[in-house]
């Protein structure tokens, strides 16, 4: 035997040696690798002359197929033995019981919009629709929105080619409709008041665990000749007391600042009992709607005014529903979304 089948043993008993895909890459190395055996043989063929390079170089040549070929076999033994592993812990016992269809149900949000839908439906409003991918105008410009203002930086807003981006809230919806809704009447002697609600979802770029990059938002808008602050905290508290189905309830507006509205409040609500007593939370924003933005409707302000609000549906449901952590509703998880079919 000559030490070029000598070499092909060694690697055959090297390869049949490796129990792993690991062991075996580490055997090749040794014969096949850049310091490996057949590797060291190619590179003395420099030193021979050109006929006995032929010669030697078609010997080690035959070599090293006959060596990548055991590895390969190796290889495939290995694969083999792993599938036939996994095919008898994964076996079927056709034995047992079949599954049953569940019967699935409502997520908890959409379990939220529903319940907000017709608790102001109740109310006279109407829920307007409108595209996820809007325009400057829409989004900003129609709601006194500045173009210095941070809503507008990348780090806030989600662009997409074309000059457009993913909505931050709904409130365009609130645009296109009243736009609408003048055109529809335009030339009549009176027009009927604008009230809708606009739910949907809507990004931006935050994400924590009361954050989300998509989350819902609705939005609320009534416009009429006679609407005053006095109806916007009538509506919030028969909204809020129908939501937790409780009249023991505190609620308070709290002076803010929103680009749309003039004057603006926070909304807090407080429960006198439970997990969340003596707290005020924010759960959404309001305020007369502000003169550019009832002529950016085509309307006059001297003579319709209004006021609008948003809400966040997510953190409703988390509060309705005693959740502290607003990713539960997007992972998916059966065992979690199980409770609430």
């Amino acid at each position: 035997m000559n030490d070029l089948d000598s070499l092909v043993e060694a690697a055959q008993a090297a390869f049949a040696a490796a129990a792993t895909p690991a062991e075996l890459e580490n055997a090749k190395a040794r014969f096949l690798g850049k310091t490996g055996r057949v590797t060291e043989l190619l590179k003395s063929l420099a030193a021979l002359d050109a006929d006995a390079r032929r010669a030697r170089g078609a010997e080690i040549n035959a070599v090293k197929q006959r060596v990548e070929a055991s590895l390969q076999a190796r290889r495939q033994a290995l694969a083999d033995a792993e599938l036939e592993q996994q095919l008898r812990a994964q076996a079927l016992d056709v034995t047992l019981p079949g599954r049953r269809r569940g019967s699935g149900g409502l997520h908890p949000v959409s379990r939220t919009m529903e319940r907000i839908e017709a608790i102001f439906g109740s109310m006279g409003f109407d829920v307007a629709e409108g595209p996820e991918i809007e325009n400057d105008w829409f989004n900003f410009t129609a709601l006194n929105t500045p173009a210095d203002h941070p809503a507008r930086s990348m780090h806030d807003t989600f662009y997409v080619e074309g000059g457009h981006l993913l909505r931050t809230h709904t409130s365009p919806m609130q645009v296109r409709h009243a736009v609408q809704h003048v055109k529809r009447h335009a030339g009549h002697d009176t027009m009927p008041e604008i009230r809708v609600i606009a739910p949907g979802r809507t990004y931006r770029v935050d994400s924590d665990a009361t954050h989300s990059p998509m989350f819902h938002q609705c939005e609320g808008l009534w416009i009429g000749e006679n609407v005053s602050f006095k109806d916007l905290k009538a509506v919030f508290a028969d909204f809020f007391r129908h939501f937790f189905e409780t009249d023991d309830l505190a609620i308070r507006f709290r002076p803010s600042f929103f680009p749309f509205t003039e004057p603006s409040a926070e909304v807090d609500i407080a429960f006198p009992s439970g997990p969340l007593r003596g707290r005020w939370l924010e759960v959404a924003g309001s305020g007369q709607v502000h003169p550019n933005v009832v002529r950016n409707f085509g309307l006059d302000p001297e003579r319709w005014i209004g006021f609008a609000f948003g809400m966040g549906p997510d953190r409703l449901t988390m509060l309705r529903y005693g959740i502290g952590d607003l990713r539960l509703f997007y992972d998916n998880d059966l065992r979690f979304l199980s409770q609430f079919e």
